[in-house]
């Protein structure tokens, strides 16, 4: 049995378009807020997002989507924040009513440039969200693989476990499978933290090195989120979780994955400008990678990270990735 929260989607890239679609299966109706004029005037006519996983029908007759986020926000009991989080922070500005009492739900991979704050820290300093109204969704799940029904595991963190439970229930279907955690903090540093080593990824693909070491690599690569994480917020979690460990390897190895993508055009030679007008989507990893590096200066004894390390010397200081990737080797394990 499903619950009675109206939800609102603010975003209209291929995860919000997957959140909508498992939510429009799910429940009655969900609002969805779609900031260009253009695009929802496409939608409404065509039932397809022209720009994201265009395969996919949507059931307008369960959607109301609306070009005014402050009529979406007012009317929904859960917002649902699916923005890149290089524009979370100007989408969030144009809202001029209080949602204080709104439950929130980041899906975004990332922390806020302007702040320099996880999105729940921001939510909770700037918006007087309440911390048990808070929640991260996260877990290895691909938005085309949702698109195509593939089965796909969600992780739904909270620091109030009932909450948490009931979103649950509302995103579970045929092909989404549910869990509960209390660690916010920890699978929102995770989310952002996977994107850096899903670049470190494509960049040692694009440099032409095999499956063997992309193991390495990503075996170090959890060992750093964990040693990352427990500098910023010390609990007992088990990093080979599918939100930290599962969301990790999906990102790192899928095709689908933006970020691995971007990486492995740096590594063929692109520039990192050349390879951001390329692509048509974020490569959120950029911007996590610089405030990656920013976190962990401000630690009085820093985590030992030399994959952030190497992916922040080749997108920021212009190093080259072969002589990078080379001193790396020595020190992965």
């Amino acid at each position: 049995m499903k619950n009675n929260l109206n939800y609102a989607v603010i975003g209209s890239g291929s995860w919000a378009t997957a959140i909508v679609k498992i939510l429009s299966d799910n429940l009655k109706s969900v609002t969805w807020y779609i900031r260009n004029a253009e695009n929802l005037d496409y939608i409404e006519k065509n039932k397809h997002n022209p720009n994201y996983l265009s395969s996919v029908e949507l059931n307008l007759s369960k959607i109301q989507v609306n070009g005014d986020i402050n009529e979406v926000v007012r009317t929904a009991d859960v917002i649902i924040l699916v923005v890149p989080s290089e524009f979370i922070n100007s989408e969030l500005e144009k809202i001029k009513i209080d949602i204080s009492k709104k439950i929130i739900i980041s899906g975004i991979k990332g922390v806020v440039p302007e702040t320099g704050l996880l999105v729940g820290e921001h939510m909770i300093n700037n918006f007087n969200i309440l911390n048990e109204n808070f929640l991260v969704i996260a877990g290895p799940c691909h938005a085309e693989e949702v698109a195509l029904e593939r089965l796909s595991y969600l992780t739904i963190a909270c620091s109030k476990k009932s909450l948490a439970k009931t979103v649950c229930l509302d995103f579970s279907n045929k092909y989404i499978k549910t869990k509960v955690s209390d660690d916010v903090i920890g699978i929102e540093y995770s989310s952002m933290l996977k994107n850096i080593y899903a670049i470190a990824a494509g960049i040692a693909h694009g440099l032409g090195y095999g499956d063997n070491f992309q193991s390495i690599l990503m075996s170090n690569a959890i060992r750093e989120i964990k040693r990352f994480i427990k500098k910023k917020y010390k609990i007992k979690r088990n990093i080979n979780h599918s939100a930290y460990l599962g969301d990790l390897l999906v990102t790192g190895y899928s095709v689908f994955s933006r970020n691995r993508m971007f990486g492995n055009m740096i590594g063929k030679g692109y520039t990192v400008k050349s390879a951001q007008m390329e692509m048509k989507m974020i490569a959120e990893g950029y911007i996590s990678t610089k405030k990656a590096m920013q976190l962990n200066a401000k630690n009085i004894k820093k985590a030992k990270t030399p994959i952030i390390e190497a992916v922040h010397a080749i997108l920021y200081e212009k190093k080259n990735p072969k002589n990078t990737f080379k001193k790396l080797n020595e020190k992965l394990n």
